[in-house]
């Protein structure tokens, strides 16, 4: 497609977005009085205007049947949870009884360590990619010293190459083979939060398989952006946030992905508790657990039904739409940008770098780019203009057009208002 920088190419586009009913859908803060341009569903999503029923249902149920709201509201809240694993499993490519909803999102890899950081004689080791986000950083630190190990010698990083920005599948598939058998876990972002690579999680996940090691993924930014298909690459296990591209809510339940293959076991190390054990027999108080025959084995507390709820809501639209046409609008929608930047950067004389790969199959909606001689007094431009983006050390902005609720015409407003930007500073 020949992309054009002008307002009514634009509209064109937005007009043939089979995904255009869905921004209505949405709530969206305003700035100066004017609707913003949103570019951070990589950090919080909006939110679902049908997630308020959802909540006041369930408020409704409490003052109308207190505790009887477990068994006898419209959703029962004892099984609340079992509703997402359905919707949750077509995103994220899996079977439903390997998906399930529980605690937030670091909470859920360090119980998920329990059962497949399982550090042995030589076999110690874990790889991840170097500057991973740093509550994966913290929680893989405090985990191998947990076990009695150095982070510095128990922990292997995957570099990138001097001067470059992401990093070499090769480079990956060449580390595991270093570490061979004395690695336990290959633990890593599917999508780094930083650049906006996209890994190949099938072919890593072989690897790791194949030196003997458990392979595990932090989803926070893959589930809900991405084409997954964690059952047929034989993914060990994964969380997720919700909160992201699943517009859940802040801070909102995380999502949790464990192979069938780990299924029905009794004696695979695990932290347990009431909600994980048989629903059958889970109120006859018995002393012996019993493992629910799928991935709520790993379940411990009763559902927190009320953060469940908006959760819900949002996979109610994403079960309407399905991943594949998402995928579709958020390829055009970010090439489209992309034209954007790099045609604003040829009229303002500017230096912009986009350090996202450019490569289809590397990246997803997030474009970060380096603003070279512009730095932080322009991301703050953009903030006070109505442009909701993100910034990160030393001098990146990071643009996520979420296929949801981001319309063609945001791009291109987008980028007027960053020429402006621009054009106020030299001519200030």
């Amino acid at each position: 497609m020949q992309f054009k920088n002008t307002r009514e190419f634009a509209q064109q586009l937005d007009q043939q977005d089979k995904l255009r009913e869905y921004r209505d859908q949405f709530h969206f803060p305003n700035v100066n009085k004017k609707q913003v341009i949103y570019f951070t569903g990589n950090s919080l999503g909006l939110q679902p205007k049908n997630t308020q029923k959802y909540v006041d249902d369930i408020m409704k149920d409490w003052a109308d049947l207190a505790v009887e709201g477990h068994f006898y509201a419209e959703k029962p809240w004892w099984d609340y949870h079992e509703r997402l694993a359905k919707p949750l499993s077509k995103i994220v490519g899996a079977n439903e009884a390997e998906v399930t909803v529980m605690n937030t999102l670091t909470v859920n890899l360090h119980l998920l360590m329990v059962s497949f950081y399982q550090p042995k004689g030589k076999r110690y080791k874990i790889i991840c990619e170097e500057k991973a986000f740093p509550s994966d950083q913290y929680m893989l630190n405090s985990q191998v010293r947990f076990h009695g190990y150095d982070p510095d010698d128990a922990i292997v990083e995957i570099k990138k190459r001097e001067g470059e920005h992401n990093f070499r599948t090769e480079d990956i598939l060449q580390t595991i083979e270093e570490v061979g058998e004395e690695c336990a876990l290959i633990l890593i972002g599917g999508v780094n939060y930083y650049t906006g690579q996209v890994f190949d999680i099938k072919t890593i996940t072989k690897a790791g398989h194949d030196i003997g090691a458990f392979v595990g993924w932090d989803l926070a930014h893959a589930a809900g952006n991405i084409k997954l298909e964690l059952h047929d690459w034989d993914v060990d296990f994964a969380a997720w946030c919700s909160y992201k591209y699943m517009n859940s809510g802040p801070g909102n339940a995380s999502g949790c992905f464990v192979h069938e293959r780990f299924h029905n076991k009794k004696d695979i190390p695990r932290f347990e508790g009431w909600w994980g054990t048989s629903k059958e027999s889970r109120f006859l108080m018995k002393p012996e657990f019993e493992p629910m025959p799928n991935a709520d084995a790993w379940q411990l507390s009763n559902a927190p039904v009320l953060a469940l709820a908006p959760y819900l809501a949002s996979l109610e639209l994403f079960d309407e739409v399905g991943m594949d046409m998402l995928i579709e609008k958020r390829n055009l929608i970010v090439s489209y940008l992309e034209f954007i930047l790099k045609e604003i950067d040829k009229e303002v004389d500017s230096t912009f770098e986009i350090i996202t790969p450019s490569t289809q199959e590397e990246r997803a909606t997030q474009l970060s780019v380096f603003l070279h001689g512009e730095g932080r007094a322009l991301f703050e431009y953009l903030m006070k203009n109505g442009v909701i983006t993100d910034w990160r050390e030393p001098n990146v902005i990071r643009l996520t057009p979420a296929p949801f609720y981001c319309s063609y015409e945001d791009m291109f407003v987008f980028g007027q208002i960053l020429k402006q930007g621009i054009l106020d500073k030299k001519n200030s």
